[in-house]
């Protein structure tokens, strides 16, 4: 399998297969929605676009990066979502780096939205479907951002070698500039569990993949049988 890692600025043109990363915290943010019962997750391109989805669906639960504002919901911490109950809910996102990553991709065939918490989910993915080009889009600090680099080549290691071990990726992204603003409070809207529950290793036994749905971009979870064979034992 032939792999690389890029920026959303370095994206020149659509890839057949694209894995987004966003470690802390969308698509951690976005694991938890689904485990708490969310239907899907839309995609917004803009806080514009979010809040006038929102007031066309009142029912959907609206969430951002940053403090706490008006129109949203929530913020983006996995923290503060994982005691509420979404059952049945759409949930509108918008982030910084991890929306406009799996927007910048969304002509290609497959796109995987990926953090640690879904890691052997999306590798088992790109193992079954045997892609030949795989692009990790690293969507933090443009490009540069160590937990989403880290976690973007334990996957690709995991898509062909079974045996690889995690401590190392994991090791770097706790020692990432994210990981260090997150916990001294450098970002806003944040739990003090946040930085712990992006660093879950295979937390969820399903893939997320994001397509093209009545002119947005919606995000789905995927369950991977065996993982969730091995969940329930």
């Amino acid at each position: 399998m032939d792999t690389r890692f890029v920026g959303i600025t370095e994206l020149v043109e659509a890839p057949s297969v694209a894995v987004v990363v966003d470690v802390m915290r969308a698509f951690t943010v976005a694991a938890w929605a689904f485990a708490q019962g969310a239907e899907k997750i839309v995609l917004a391109e803009s806080l514009d676009d979010a809040l006038a989805l929102k007031a066309r669906h009142p029912e959907r639960v609206a969430l951002k990066d940053g403090p706490p504002a008006p129109g949203f919901d929530m913020v983006n911490s996995p923290g503060m979502l994982r005691s509420v109950d979404l059952g049945g809910r759409t949930v509108v996102q918008k982030t910084t780096a991890g929306t406009v990553g799996a927007l910048a991709v969304k002509d290609a065939s497959l796109v995987l939205c990926a953090g640690f918490v879904v890691a052997e989910a999306t590798a088992q993915v790109l193992r079954t479907r045997k892609s030949d080009s795989v692009t990790f889009v690293v969507t933090g600090e443009d490009g540069q951002a160590d937990e989403d680099l880290a976690c973007a080549q334990y996957i690709a290691r995991r898509a062909t070698e079974a045996g690889t071990d995690a401590a190392e990726f994991l090791r770097r992204a706790a020692e990432s500039r994210a990981a260090a603003e997150l916990a001294e409070g450098v970002r806003r809207g944040v739990h003090p569990d946040d930085v712990a529950l992006c660093l879950e290793l295979d937390r969820f036994p399903f893939a997320m993949v994001a397509a093209p749905e009545d002119s947005l971009m919606v995000l789905r979870p995927c369950a991977v049988p065996s993982l969730a064979d091995d969940a329930s034992i």
